[in-house]
């Protein structure tokens, strides 16, 4: 499903080479509008070469002896590498011994959404593949107040990311049911520490444009280094927790601007950049001017399983709870699934979801529809689904 495109597969090709996502000489790229297309599979021997290509394209001198260095890759949940949700282990113990090997003080963290850190490294396979280098593993638990500008001012970012001489952002290729997709830019969310994440989507999340805006003003705060892409195994369709589908698309995306590299993931899918938010905010708030020079081969994904969004809010105030039930998109528990575990009541911001021994419930008039339990549902037992009178009035007035 790909709503937020028209226009065929060829015509989208033609597209791409009137646009500045163009490949040139090494010598005319700028440094920082580079970005890196690689085929690849999760083998060390095609890994390490093409990492290390992407990281010594940042120049000499840019890693030195005594740096303290941190490396954030998406570790959303305790979950196996080939379930598609988390950067895969082998990214991360490349980065790392690339970082060591360059006399770094290197440090691996992230704030899950669910599950202790202790138990994420296990499942997803990072406590064994960091063994025996030196580096440190901990989770965010302390925040500095940064100001990321208006309209957000002063906001918590995990101290860690803000003191670190260097930051490494490690992201994965994956949809988003409420942001359409997860790449490097919204990776950066992960520094907020735990429990605060729920309490910014709360307060952004309802309005889909400002909380792009602070996912972008995020990012710029802490300017991650470089930004790696993990779409090896992508997610698609319902990401980014297990009611996705993994997918194996073979790439490895990376560069200095996260906003280019995110604008290069968009056109590889056939997406046009400016339908994800991020992308299109970056722009018009002047961080990022549009400029993509190429190194690898463009080749479009025209089948990619896109989520679909929907307005979450839309007509006179006085039928917006009816169009808040039975018309907009909303998180559905299929029960069958579901083994009551809490995670989803405990994570949620609005505090709408409510549990008895017949199972979850919403109060769909309170739900900001950030889909924070989609992401941390450890069965998949959560979707966003449009309810049928909202997919007949859709059909009706699809022009």
């Amino acid at each position: 499903m790909r709503p937020l495109l028209t226009g065929s597969v060829a015509a989208i090709r033609a597209l791409r080479w009137r646009s500045p996502i163009r490949p040139q000489t090494l010598s005319d790229w700028d440094p920082m509008s580079r970005v890196f297309i690689k085929k690849a599979t999760y083998d060390p021997s095609i890994i390490r070469p093409m990492v290390t290509e992407m990281l010594d394209s940042m120049g000499p001198g840019w890693i030195t002896s005594g740096m303290r260095v941190l490396v954030k890759p998406n570790l959303l949940q305790p979950a196996d590498p080939d379930k598609g949700i988390v950067t895969h282990p082998l990214i991360c113990q490349t980065v790392v011994q690339y970082l060591l090997d360059k006399g770094a003080q290197v440090q691996v963290s992230d704030s899950p959404g669910m599950g202790s850190f202790r138990k994420v490294l296990a499942d997803t396979g990072y406590k064994a593949a960091l063994e025996g280098l030196n580096v440190t593993l901990t989770p965010f638990e302390r925040s500095v107040e940064v100001d990321i500008g208006e309209p957000f001012g002063r906001i918590p970012i995990a101290q860690e990311a803000m003191e670190a001489d260097r930051v490494i952002n490690l992201a994965k290729l994956k949809t988003h049911a409420q942001m359409y997709l997860t790449l490097g830019i919204k990776n950066m969310f992960g520094c907020i520490v735990g429990l605060r994440k729920p309490e910014w989507h709360m307060r952004a999340g309802v309005d889909r444009l400002m909380f792009a805006r602070l996912l972008v003003q995020i990012y710029q705060a802490v300017a991650p280094a470089f930004t790696i892409v993990d779409g090896v195994l992508a997610l698609e369709g319902q990401g980014p927790g297990r009611s996705g589908k993994p997918r194996q698309l073979g790439l490895l995306v990376g560069g200095a601007n996260g906003h280019a590299v995110d604008k290069t993931i968009c056109t590889l899918l056939g997406l046009d950049p400016s339908q994800l938010l991020t992308a299109s905010l970056a722009r018009q708030m002047g961080f990022y001017d549009g400029t993509v020079h190429v190194n690898g081969d463009i080749q479009i994904v025209d089948d990619f399983l896109f989520p679909e969004l929907n307005s979450l809010s839309m007509g006179p105030e006085s039928f917006n709870r009816f169009m808040r039930k039975y018309l907009l998109q909303k998180p559905v528990v299929d029960e069958k699934k579901c083994k009551l575990c809490g995670e989803c009541w405990k994570i949620c911001p609005a505090k709408v979801i409510t549990h008895n021994v017949k199972g979850v419930h919403f109060d769909y008039d309170r739900c900001i529809r950030c889909y924070c339990c989609l992401e941390v549902c450890p069965y998949g037992a959560i979707s966003a689904k449009e309810p049928l009178l909202g997919r007949i009035r859709r059909g009706l007035i699809r022009p």
